[in-house]
Parts: structure tokens; C-alpha cells; sequence
């Protein structure tokens, strides 16, 4: 039986190269160039080409910033965590609008409403959401939205503030009503190792009405590893798994959804390798 503690062996590469939209390489165990170039490497191997190193706190955001600058298969998102904005200052607001302006930072995120845990209040959550989305017009840059248990309120304060011409909805959690809705607004719908789950029903159905050009991949590393090693460390490599699983039940041939998911993830965040 494997040791739920090791990492789940690095597959085969994929037919074309992805990338992971969405991980944190610090919570990985990232520190220093050295560190993030081994992660990237393994991802390489599976054929992942690049990744979106994400931002939870202003310490986090400080890092991913200067990671995407270390190596070139690396690029940032930056924001405060709507777990983390009780605090929610002048202090943060200045220092996150100094690193949006960073050429390799390519999103405003992750932020949004999380209503599962209770280390920030609603109300606290929705002034810094408004705040990023307002962040995320003026630098026009995407917003990647952290939505736990909040979907209406999440598409309410969108509406009301006017969404940004690109919204991600980072590890898509709705079910397929949810999907539709954001879909028909023009929204990006990410999906994470959830979706590879076989009891994930409602999720398994979302994935597959969702058009080809509004899909993204990603890991949420270190965690929400894919079936079959839920519980064990994941990695931006790990998000080969996912890829074959959607390829799968969505019907559609592996290196194509390869393909689409990587075009759309360079069209969304205006990568430029």
C-alpha cells in the first residue's frame, strides 16, 4: 500500500503540453530558484509546460511574484485569500497594486467569497472582493475567483461591480445549473482534481456542457490531488491526470483537449512564451 505521505508517481507525458492555471509552489515546498525549477521539472517530464504560481496572503503574493522571475516556465497571480481579509488594509491594497503592475504577473487572485470557513467576515470578504475586481479592471488583468459555498453572492457581486472583461472561476465546484450561468456570462471555468472524483456527480456533469473554449486545467497544489491518490501530495504534473480524466468524460480526443485547454489558458492570461 503507498505511503500517503509520497507523491504519486510522475505518468507519461501528455500527447501536447498544458498548463497547470492555478497552484501555490510555495506551499509545495518551494523556497529558492532551486526548489522551483525540481517542480517545474517534474511537471516538464509529464508534459506540463508552465504553471500559475497563486497568491494567498501578501507574503504569498510578495514570493510569486519574484518566483515568476526565476524561471521562465513560471508566471504569478496575485491577491489576498477572502479567509485571510479581516485585516484587509491600505497596507495590502498598495503592495498589491505595486506587484499587479509586474509584467509576469498575469492575474488578480485568488479572490472572492468563502463561506465555508469563518477566520474572515462576509462583510469583510465582500469589501476586499469589490476591491480586487476593481484591482483587476484597472490593471486589465483576469480575476481568478475563490468560490467556496457562496456561488450566488459570488455572481451578485460580480453583476453589481461589473465583472472584468475575463473572470476564472479557479477549482469550478458548482453543479451543472451553476455552470451554465457562468458560462452564458462568458466566464472561464477551471477544473482541479475534484473533478476526476467518481462520487463528484453534479461537478462530472458540469464539465461536460462546458465549451471547449472556456476550459482550464489545473492542480490547486499541494492539495486536491487527482483520483486514484486523494490524500497524497500533489503537483503541478499531477494535473496530467486530470487532463486524461476530462478527455474522458467529456468524449474528446486527449491531444486536442491538450491543445484547446493551452491556446485558451494563453489567450486568458496573455502569456507570451
Amino acid at each position: 500500500m503507498a505511503d500517503k505521505r509520497e507523491r504519486p508517481p510522475v505518468p507519461e507525458a501528455l500527447p501536447a503540453p498544458v498548463i497547470d492555471a492555478h497552484t501555490h509552489l510555495d506551499a509545495c515546498g518551494a523556497t529558492d530558484p532551486a526548489g522551483v525549477a525540481e517542480i517545474l521539472d517534474r511537471a516538464e517530464a509529464a508534459g506540463v509546460s508552465h504553471v500559475i504560481t497563486v497568491a494567498d496572503d501578501l507574503a504569498a503574493a510578495q514570493w510569486a511574484a519574484e518566483a515568476s522571475t526565476w524561471d521562465s516556465r513560471v508566471y504569478a497571480a496575485v491577491a489576498v485569500h477572502p479567509t485571510r481579509t479581516s485585516s484587509f488594509g491600505d497596507h495590502e491594497k498598495a503592495e498589491l497594486e505595486r506587484l499587479a503592475a509586474f509584467d509576469r504577473v498575469v492575474a488578480i487572485g485568488e479572490t472572492g467569497l468563502d463561506y465555508y470557513w469563518d477566520y474572515s467576515p462576509p462583510a469583510a470578504q465582500h469589501e476586499a472582493f469589490r476591491w480586487h475586481i476593481d484591482l483587476s479592471k484597472r490593471v486589465g488583468k483576469p480575476l481568478m475567483i475563490h468560490d467556496r459555498d457562496a456561488h450566488e453572492d459570488i455572481l451578485k457581486v460580480l453583476e453589481s461591480e461589473g465583472a472584468p472583461s475575463t473572470v476564472v472561476f479557479h477549482c469550478f465546484s458548482g453543479d451543472a445549473d451553476f455552470a451554465r450561468r457562468c458560462v452564458d456570462a462568458g466566464y472561464v471555468l477551471s477544473f482541479a482534481g475534484p473533478v476526476t472524483f467518481k462520487n463528484a456527480r453534479a461537478l462530472r456533469e458540469a464539465a461536460q456542457l462546458v465549451p471547449q473554449d472556456q476550459l482550464l486545467v489545473e492542480t490547486d497544489a499541494p492539495f486536491l490531488t487527482p483520483h486514484p491518490f486523494r490524500g497524497r501530495p500533489n503537483e503541478p504534473y499531477c494535473v496530467n491526470y486530470t487532463v486524461r480524466d476530462l478527455a474522458t468524460l467529456r468524449g474528446e480526443d486527449l491531444s486536442e483537449l491538450c491543445s484547446a485547454v493551452t491556446r485558451n489558458a494563453q489567450r486568458v492570461f496573455g502569456l507570451g512564451y
